[in-house]
């Protein structure tokens, strides 16, 4: 009796009761403008954040001002029942989601089952993913996360209660063709293993501004070396010193870029798992090796996964601070404990960082259940197998990045896992899948998973798909061949060589403008790339195409909006429309507002759906009316600390127009010391009727590496 008055108090003034369970009080508390965060039960001490170590860009969110807390916080439901909590959160008949981590086949997530799990991809799109960011995005302009780092069961909008204020209608199947095997459901219920949990909830007004918030809680997004947005190529498995370097004076020898050399597992005395020391013979001097790179412009990324073989010098040191099972026979670090962190990471800064080591690209902490850990292992930090699983990609990143941090040299690399925490980590995450129309969902979904993911090129069947494959890279966080397996290269198909070598040009000379993205990445949270669904006048309305339905396959599938999976937003005013393998046409959905082609500035249309053929040489890539995309000469290597290079600024369009540029170092943190700046483009009609381009003076005292500056308007009256 006291239980049931106690609850009818708390609903009295405004506070969730549960009809079963543990009545469960909800406080919602404003901790940045827009971000809101309430606690409930007893939530575990170990979570995302924490393993992450993730900071708030304060000044930054108070940049994007209050908004109005986005929820009724009546239906906001949370009750506790065999050491479980239950979450439900209320969904409009309208509203359709976006996130729940790095998904390749699925942009549109509402009416989907999930367990978010850290695994490997493996084709379906079920929560077991290289991060399964528990950070969802509604339509309606709101983001949900759950600090947790447990597995999640999530429940998109897909199951329906009996005491709905929403109910569905029941319809009889044989004769009402609006029958639906997914009746409709007014609620995100998700379950949480432990006995509480911290939730957080970021305002809008728009989906992007909810994404913006997030990616800023989390420490605002990565900005990468400029090196790091050049070319790179990762060579095969067992190069020696002397094939690394042949392979780098073709590629100048040929006039292709190349900034960073990824060397695959050979590179080590042993592998799968891990010595963490040079091979001797394939390697046998290696800082003469790395220094004769960097002084011909090329830096040096390692292959590496985080298991210590028996045969590593470290072995003996760091076994009392690793796990109870193994990987490959090797140990697993502990990484929450002081000293496991201390003597791997002080190995690979006396073998490698010390002697000129610029990243590295660290394999296998994402999954495998018949090679990683299993949930039933323990670790001397006390921390679970199972939340081991889900942070242990943060993990490596995060200390990673603080060996470079305290050097104060920046890093770009590669892991196969990540997840809530991780958006400033300066990490692409990649994979062994490699169908291609599924590397650009992922790109897409990785702007709602605060992650970077990267469509890379390993190898190719024809030249026609070599040239595709490469051409939607190059509008990626990272421009790179795989080459560890096949030993491929730009020009390994002749027929399309010249394409490709144009190709991989364009991505040098837009490097002010992607370095300027990743810069707004950082500083505002904005990702540099997007679904078409945050941006501003963008609507599936424009095409009425439908999904298939072939009832004697499949009986229950309902006909749904085609979801727009093959086209994005890259930085603030590019269109990209990739094309695939056989596909000659292909349709673009064009978001209101006027668009121009990229390449020649023509007019292409305003909210319409078009229908292109740009033929093999290009990717249909469209500027919105009045957009800036700064260029620079092609090179074959980024600028060096302190270079001036000239800057060509493109305009297209009518409507008057702004943009920002970013400039600093291009290598060093300083620039969390205030040595950057951002330059104001602006372009308009002077009084003659004429475009003009005005661009700010350098700042006193900030680094200036812009030379001169010339603008082309490319869109003639």
């Amino acid at each position: 009796m006291m239980k049931l008055r106690y609850c009818l108090l708390m609903l009295s003034i405004g506070i969730l009761t549960v009809q079963f369970g543990f009545c469960q009080k909800i406080q919602w508390t404003e901790i940045q403008p827009g971000v809101w965060k309430a606690i409930v039960g007893t939530p575990e001490a170990y979570n995302l954040l924490s393993a992450a170590g993730a900071k708030p860009r304060e000044q930054s969110l108070q940049q994007l001002g209050r908004t109005t807390f986005p929820l009724s916080e009546n239906e906001i439901e949370v009750k506790l029942v065999d050491g479980k909590t239950y979450l439900r959160f209320p969904l409009d008949k309208k509203e359709q989601l976006y996130g729940f981590g790095l998904n390749f086949q699925t942009v549109h997530q509402r009416g989907r089952i999930m367990r978010l799990h850290v695994d490997h991809y493996g084709g379906s799109d079920n929560g077991r993913t290289h991060a399964p960011t528990p950070f969802y995005i509604s339509s309606n302009g709101y983001g949900v996360f759950i600090n947790s780092a447990r597995y999640l069961d999530v429940y998109a909008g897909s199951a329906a209660r009996k005491d709905s204020k929403n109910p569905p209608e029941a319809k009889d199947r044989n004769i009402d063709k609006s029958w639906t095997s997914r009746p409709y459901s007014d609620a995100v219920e998700i379950l949480v293993p432990t006995e509480g949990v911290e939730l957080y909830i970021f305002g809008g007004p728009k989906p992007i501004d909810a994404v913006r918030r997030f990616n800023l809680f989390n420490g605002g997004g990565v900005l990468p070396p400029r090196w790091g947005l050049g070319f790179t190529q990762r060579v095969q498995r067992l190069y020696n010193a002397q094939e690394v370097e042949e392979e780098v004076n073709l590629f100048e020898e040929k006039g292709y870029p190349l900034d960073f050399v990824g060397l695959e597992p050979g590179w080590q005395s042993k592998s799968y798992p891990c010595t963490f020391e040079w091979d001797k013979e394939r390697f046998p001097k290696p800082e003469e090796f790395v220094q004769g790179l960097l002084k011909k412009g090329i830096r040096l990324n390692l292959w590496t996964n985080p298991y210590v073989s028996p045969a590593a010098s470290i072995f003996q040191r760091i076994a009392p601070f690793t796990g109870s099972h193994t990987v490959w026979v090797g140990l697993v670090p502990d990484l929450n404990t002081a000293q496991a962190r201390d003597i791997l990471f002080s190995q690979l800064k006396k073998d490698q960082v010390d002697i000129g080591i610029s990243g590295y690209k660290i394999d296998e902490v994402d999954g495998g259940d018949q090679y990683l850990w299993p949930d039933v292992a323990t670790f001397p930090s006390g921390i679970t197998g199972e939340q081991m699983r889900q942070t242990y990609g943060l993990l490596v990143q995060r200390y990673s990045t603080e060996m470079y941090r305290r050097s104060n040299t920046r890093t770009y690399g590669l892991v196969r896992g990540s997840n809530a925490g991780g958006v400033s980590f300066p990490y692409v995450i990649y994979n062994d899948y490699y169908k291609h129309e599924d590397f650009i969902t992922a790109l897409i979904n990785s702007g709602f998973a605060g992650v970077l993911w990267t469509p890379e090129v390993r190898a190719s069947k024809t030249g026609e798909e070599w040239l595709r494959r490469f051409q939607s890279n190059i509008f990626s966080p990272m421009a790179m061949i795989n080459a560890w397996a096949s030993g491929t290269k730009p020009w390994s198909f002749p027929e399309v060589e010249k394409q490709v070598k144009e190709t991989a040009l364009l991505r040098m000379r837009m490097m002010p403008y992607w370095y300027s993205e990743f810069a707004k990445y950082h500083f505002e949270g904005t990702p540099p790339f997007r679904a078409m669904n945050l941006e501003d006048g963008f609507s599936v309305n424009a095409s009425k195409a439908v999904e298939t339905i072939d009832l004697e396959k499949n009986p229950y599938v309902e006909a749904v909006n085609r979801e727009v999976k093959d086209q994005y937003m890259a930085g603030e005013n590019l269109l990209v429309a990739p094309l695939f393998t056989g596909q000659a046409t292909r349709q673009v959905i064009l978001p209101k507002g006027k668009w121009y082609d990229f390449y020649t500035g023509k007019y292409v249309g305003d909210g319409e759906v078009l229908t292109v053929t740009p033929g093999l040489d290009k990717i249909p890539v469209y500027v919105k009316d009045g957009g800036i995309v700064p260029l620079m000469p092609a090179r074959l290597h980024a600028p060096k600390v302190g270079e001036k290079v000239p800057i060509e600024i493109r305009y297209y369009g009518e409507k008057p127009g702004s943009y920002k540029l970013y400039d600093d170092d291009g290598e060093t943190f300083n620039y969390e010391n205030g040595q950057y700046s951002f330059r104001d483009i602006k372009v308009a009609k002077g009084k003659d009727g004429k475009l003009e381009g005005t661009i700010s003076p350098p700042e006193k005292g900030k680094p200036n590496t812009i030379e001169k500056v010339t603008f082309t308007f490319m869109t003639r009256p």
